[in-house]
């Protein structure tokens, strides 16, 4: 980005309503129109395409004519709609109507012909879904680069990853392209890019959010769910897109995400843990990263809740991650037109899906219950976990490229080993900004409950957000 251009997207940052319900709120009222903020929108994406490489596909015509709908229905004195002419992304492994889902695979997909469950969903809230972005192949890697549309940088720093694998999402939103975004969480997908870029990013219940037309998504483990730059921003586009779907394998009770934002908690008794579950994998916390969760446990502490160091009892749970997340592997490979374009460590993984099919992955899943009984015997005794949302700050790019399976596995678990046991049990989380490394790069802390806790997650994680104002630091340039 030229020095032209990066005063001009500064300008334009200061111009425009930045958050999601600012946005809406602006609309509602008639002080900006859906085509200026499209326009707006698209203009900061074509700025930072050549640099952050956020986005997959950009749809410039469709939304605008979309904004130009939006818009005449805003005259009209529509107000039913929540979302009506704001502009948001969704990542690429959702289905968008008329475009095709590659999930980060390179080859010649078809244009889908509906769209998925969670974009119908976000389409009936009035939102206008500026383009899709960028993820690593088939989400299996935290960090979001590849053969198929290249390296996608962080705001925070060009020499760095904005994670993953919902990382071009949370880019979009770290760097103000729009005010918040979809993303989806197979093993921190959406924790993680959210620590790494200072966004608040939830993992929601599984089931919370439809995964139509499949039943489930990588046989359980994946979750959709918001990345934003403020508590309240996330929990309203998760309002937006929650809800079942008829033939959905999970069918969580309704919760009231937008009164919970809004409202402080109780007094809570939390868990503050570090240290990961086992995977064979030698771990080592950052000294940064836990200062900085350290930190988080005395704003805990000063806003009256009690804070006790104790480990869930995780025990062999990397057990039933790996057949699972292989299968998913394994199902995805067969929606690519050309398998041979794919990256050797997937075909790895996907002969894993074999490997580990059968017996083995029904075991796995019969596992859920027994682990589920054994980790939530800590909320008997405390209301929700802390944890850092990573091992280490944000990696740089490249890190990973050009290894082996083997070590790929190694390097990605070693830096991201909280987050994903959460994703085999199916319950909640909530990734939060947690500071700062001396060089700028941004920290995460996350929030974990039991089955149904985002309500309490959201209302602790606003009452954090009251007291530390995260979202008023913005990347420079």
């Amino acid at each position: 980005m030229t020095e032209q251009q990066q005063q001009q997207h500064v300008q334009q940052q200061s111009q425009a309503p930045r958050g999601l319900a600012e946005q809406a709120l602006a609309l509602a009222r008639g002080d900006v129109t859906s085509r200026a903020l499209v326009e707006d929108a698209l203009r900061r994406i074509a700025d930072t395409q050549p640099t952050l490489n956020a986005f997959r596909r950009v749809r410039a015509e469709a939304a605008l004519r979309e904004a130009d709908e939006a818009d005449r229905l805003l005259a009209a004195g529509e107000r039913g709609r929540p979302l009506l002419g704001v502009p948001l992304a969704v990542k690429d492994d959702m289905d968008v109507a008329g475009e095709p889902t590659a999930f980060g695979c390179a080859g010649d997909f078809p244009p889908q012909h509906a769209d998925s469950e969670a974009v119908r969903r976000l389409r009936a809230a009035g939102a206008v879904i500026v383009g899709k972005t960028n993820t690593p192949e088939l989400g299996q890697w935290p960090v979001t680069d590849g053969p198929a549309f290249g390296i996608t940088r962080n705001p925070w720093s060009l020499e760095h990853t904005p994670g993953g694998s919902s990382g071009g999402s949370a880019a979009a939103v770290a760097a103000g392209l729009v005010p918040a975004a979809l993303g989806s969480d197979g093993a921190g997908s959406i924790r993680i890019p959210a620590a790494w870029t200072h966004l608040v990013g939830i993992k929601p219940q599984r089931g919370r959010v439809s995964t139509a037309p499949a039943r489930e998504a990588f046989r359980g483990l994946t979750a959709d769910g918001p990345l934003a730059r403020t508590v309240a921003d996330a929990a309203l586009l998760l309002h937006a897109v929650a809800g079942s779907h008829r033939g959905d394998l999970h069918r969580p009770p309704p919760v009231d995400l937008l009164a919970a934002a809004r409202r402080e908690p109780r007094r809570l008794r939390i868990a503050l843990s570090f240290r990961p579950a086992f995977a064979a994998v030698r771990h080592r916390l950052d000294p940064v990263v836990r200062d900085a969760t350290v930190r988080m446990a005395e704003r805990l502490e000063s806003l009256g809740h009690e804070v006790v160091e104790e480990e869930p009892r995780y025990g062999l749970i990397g057990l039933s991650f790996v057949p699972r997340s292989m299968a998913g592997v394994r199902e995805w490979t067969r929606r690519t037109p050309d398998r041979a374009l794919l990256d050797p460590r997937t075909h790895v993984n996907a002969r894993g899906g074999l490997l580990f099919g059968g017996e083995v992955l029904r075991a796995a899943r019969a596992a859920e219950g027994p682990l589920r009984r054994r980790v939530g015997e800590l909320f008997g005794r405390y209301d929700l976990v802390l944890t850092p949302t990573t091992a280490c700050p944000p990696l740089r790019v490249g890190e990973l490229t050009g290894l082996g399976s083997r070590e790929t596995n190694e390097r990605m678990i070693a830096a991201c080993p909280y987050a994903w046991p959460w994703n085999v049990l199916g319950w909640p989380g909530v990734s939060v900004p947690s500071g700062f490394t001396a060089s700028g790069l941004p920290l995460g802390a996350q929030f974990l409950g039991p089955a149904g806790s985002e309500p309490l997650l959201v209302s602790l994680a606003a009452q954090v957000e009251a007291a530390e104002r995260w979202y008023e630091r913005w990347p420079e340039g």
